[in-house]
């Protein structure tokens, strides 16, 4: 079985394993709620036997059934039809006793509306009513519409009961769905290799401090930072050292800045490093010990290679028209350490 069948069958079975829970209270809330209408009509206790089968034994009938199939998810949407079909069959067997009857048929299409949106509720509706139509048969044709006393009380726990269960579930989904957000979120930011953020958060983070700055009039410095002769070290000892050297040099970086302060992969072996309310002097006395840090540390505890990194600096300046000048005022500055022999921090 490939993955994506494998993802399917499991997602199918956290589906069914959910529905099975509101499923067993709120038929067992069922059994009270058509009880109460059956004790009203006088039926025979055959009916009370058949009631306690649909209401008491399926839901552990359902969960197995979804779960031993080779397509769990439509094994429950078919269970999810059974349901109301067994709701409208008693709905039309109690002669449509109005209470009872109402519960029924609202709590039934609540579900299968949260479930499966329009179109699974008309399917489950169109099958509730021809079940509907058979129980009334059942009946004999009788309407008995007047609901008693007891029977509007037997339909209270399935009133009450029922749309909890479902609320409770529907606010477990709600919360899943909001962490798997948040995890695609963190995911579609961040540089798989290093945790840092990805060149496109980090630009949006440059671009969105810029604009800050202009409003305020505050400081803020930029560093651009590359590993020297990074090529080497891949030809040398190979790329899964070149991806230790990547990782280290980001968790370096990471431990020298602030919380505040926003440290990006901008590609390949180059790095940038945002401090916001720093200065063009601060942020040298910070690229100075980065580059101290790199010079002095193995960058593969493996392999023991060591390496070294040439940093520019900016600060943003008035004549900056935006963010993508400043970043190239570092980049400049970068370009100019590698070419002064590298291992060292040149400022714009």
């Amino acid at each position: 079985m490939n993955a994506v069948n494998e993802r399917r069958l499991e997602e199918g079975l956290r589906f069914a394993r959910r529905i099975y829970l509101p499923r067993t209270v709120g038929l067992g809330a069922g059994f009270v709620c058509i009880a109460g209408g059956l004790w009203q009509q006088d039926a025979a206790a055959l009916a009370y036997v058949l009631l306690a089968l649909n209401t008491l034994a399926w839901p552990h009938l359902a969960w197995p059934l979804a779960r031993r199939s080779r397509n769990p998810y439509r094994a429950e949407l078919r269970n999810l039809v059974v349901d109301s079909m067994s709701g409208g069959l008693w709905a039309g067997y109690l002669g449509f006793n109005l209470v009872p009857a109402a519960v029924l048929v609202g709590v039934l299409a609540m579900d299968k509306a949260v479930i499966g949106g329009p179109r699974f509720l008309a399917r489950c509706f169109a099958a509730q009513a021809l079940a509907a139509l058979a129980g009334f048969a059942l009946a004999g044709f009788e309407l008995r519409l007047a609901s008693a006393t007891p029977t509007v009380l037997a339909s209270l726990p399935l009133l009450l009961i029922y749309p909890i269960a479902v609320g409770f579930n529907a606010h477990s989904l709600a919360r899943r769905v909001r962490q798997q957000n948040l995890l695609l979120e963190t995911l579609s930011s961040t540089d798989g290799l290093t945790g840092l953020l990805n060149r496109m958060y980090w630009e949006q983070a440059m671009a969105a401090e810029f604009a800050r700055c202009r409003r305020h009039g505050q400081p803020s410095a930029v560093m651009m930072i590359d590993i020297d002769h990074f090529k080497a070290i891949n030809d040398r000892h190979g790329h899964a050292t070149g991806d230790e050297v990547i990782r280290c040099v980001a968790e370096m970086l990471r431990s020298a800045t602030r919380g505040h302060d926003l440290v990006g992969r901008y590609g390949g072996e180059e790095f940038g490093v945002l401090l916001p309310g720093t200065d063009l002097e601060g942020a040298v006395v910070l690229a100075e010990r980065v580059r101290r840090s790199v010079e002095s540390e193995a960058l593969d505890s493996h392999t023991g290679v060591r390496g070294t990194v040439s940093i520019g600096v900016a600060q943003l300046d008035p004549d900056d028209a935006s963010h993508e000048a400043w970043i190239s005022r570092a980049d400049r500055a970068l370009y100019e350490a590698k070419g002064a022999g590298r291992n060292r921090v040149e400022r714009a």
